[in-house]
């Protein structure tokens, strides 16, 4: 393990170069007899999914995206969703390659490819399966040829992995599969296959989903080990490598039918998670160099939500999650000042066109004894400039607010000590709850249906 740390401290620090050098892992397989390593973007897994995103563009140009089906996570792009949705790509075209009836799909990462690197995380896991570091072989948001309200309507289909359910601009889209480890919300009951299972990872069900109907072919398909390590990478950091609470019998069994599989495969399973969760979790933390901007688009989510209001159907809802606190956040702004925060947070909803904002902010605090004690923030904005005046905005903030301080889901907030200094439509309260995006999202979310 100190062996492990030690090499992937050197990791961490190539990483702030433009050629980062491949993982301790990596090496054992991708280094020549003469100890260089091999450039990114030359593994098979790599040339696939250039090769795909390419044979989709030149599909789209002849008129023919109805023939693909496009798989896709949630637009927080975590290393999970990401993980999730190119293993089930990769599965749906090579298993049915020979067959009568072979299936175009291609993995799409609902966010923008300038994004990508907010999450170290990802970049490092991405950089050891051989991907190119600029991501050419991913097909991101922002190069989607089409708006996805028209694109979802030519397609075959889309399927969900570690989603629910899909964004309003996919909405006409035919929901072919879904695969999640959250809440079933009932949505396209005839999907096949349909799983929700609570498991740590959504790549768990996936990688087992594919192990299994791999192993009932009459031929396997190629496996390349790049995808089978990124698979056990979305795995580990997700469990605690196979530690944590959320860790389920699924994740570690489906953990070790994957690393019999790949290069590690003599290597103890238990060890191998832990090392992998260790060096991805300190990449995870290495975001203090992102400004304010960066960390309210690095995990983002949002979507329209149906209200009552006859003069206003529709209000498009975001929520952010950001690691730091509020003062902490302040500090990264160009003033340093309260206002500053406001003014780079409006810049973003309005480029995204919110209406309603939710930053979800957790940090640790150090108290004189050396223990720590976590803390939740939750931020409330309202904008008037969107969708909804100035009255409307006035009432969907009170709506809103009052739905938060009278939750029903035991979560006790209390206003941020400088709550004073806030301007209208703006609020920032601290709990001590383990409440999250999953709690807090419903709460809002109902709130807004019943606003009129």
């Amino acid at each position: 393990m100190k062996a492990f740390r030690s090499l992937f401290s050197a990791l961490l620090a190539a990483s702030q170069v433009a050629a980062m050098p491949p993982s301790r892992f990596a090496k054992q397989h991708i280094l020549s007899a003469s100890s260089k390593a091999r450039p990114f973007g030359i593994g098979h897994f790599s040339e696939w999914s250039r090769a795909t995103k390419k044979a989709f563009l030149v599909d789209w140009q002849a008129g023919k995206a109805s023939e693909w089906i496009i798989v896709q996570g949630n637009e927080g792009g975590d290393l999970d969703s990401m993980t999730a949705a190119l293993t089930w790509a990769y599965h749906l075209a090579h298993a049915t390659e020979n067959s009568t009836h072979p299936v175009k799909a291609i993995a799409l990462l609902q966010t923008a490819s300038h994004a990508l690197d907010l999450r170290p995380e990802n970049k490092l896991a991405l950089d050891n399966s051989q991907m190119t570091p600029d991501h050419q072989d991913l097909l991101t948001m922002d190069e989607l040829p089409e708006d996805p309200e028209t694109l979802s309507r030519k397609l075959t289909g889309i399927i969900l992995v570690d989603h629910a359910e899909p964004l309003r601009k996919w909405s006409h889209a035919k929901i072919v599969s879904i695969i999640d480890h959250h809440k079933d919300r009932g949505t396209a009951p005839d999907a096949k296959p349909r799983i929700f299972e609570t498991v740590a990872s959504c790549t768990t069900l996936v990688a087992r989903q594919m192990l299994d109907e791999l192993e009932n072919l009459d031929q396997e398909y190629h496996m390349p080990h790049e995808l089978l390590e990124l698979i056990l990478s979305a795995i580990a950091i997700d469990s605690g490598g196979l530690t944590s609470d959320k860790t389920t019998a699924a994740d570690i069994e489906t953990s070790k039918r994957v690393l019999a599989r790949s290069a590690w495969s003599k290597k103890n399973v238990m060890e191998v998670m832990e090392d992998l969760d260790d060096e991805l979790s300190d990449a995870q933390k290495d975001i203090d160099r992102l400004g304010l901007r960066d960390l309210l688009r690095r995990d983002w989510k949002g979507d329209l939500i149906d209200t009552p209001s006859p003069s206003t159907p529709t209000v498009s809802l975001g929520f952010a999650s950001i690691p730091y606190s509020m003062d902490s956040q302040v500090l990264k702004t160009n003033f340093a000042e309260l206002f500053d925060w406001f003014a780079v947070h409006a810049a973003w909803t309005a480029e995204v066109s919110v209406d309603i904002s939710i930053c979800l902010n957790k940090y640790k605090k150090h108290h004189k004894n050396g223990e720590k004690e976590k803390i939740r923030e939750i931020v409330l904005t309202v904008r008037d400039d969107v969708r909804i005046d100035q009255d409307q905005a006035d009432s969907l903030f009170k709506t809103v607010k009052e739905a938060l301080e009278n939750n029903n889901e035991g979560i006790e907030l209390v206003p941020w000590h400088r709550a004073d200094e806030l301007s209208a439509r703006q609020m920032v309260w601290t709990h001590k709850s383990g409440a999250g995006r999953k709690v807090i999202r419903p709460i809002v979310e109902e709130a807004v249906m019943k606003w009129d």
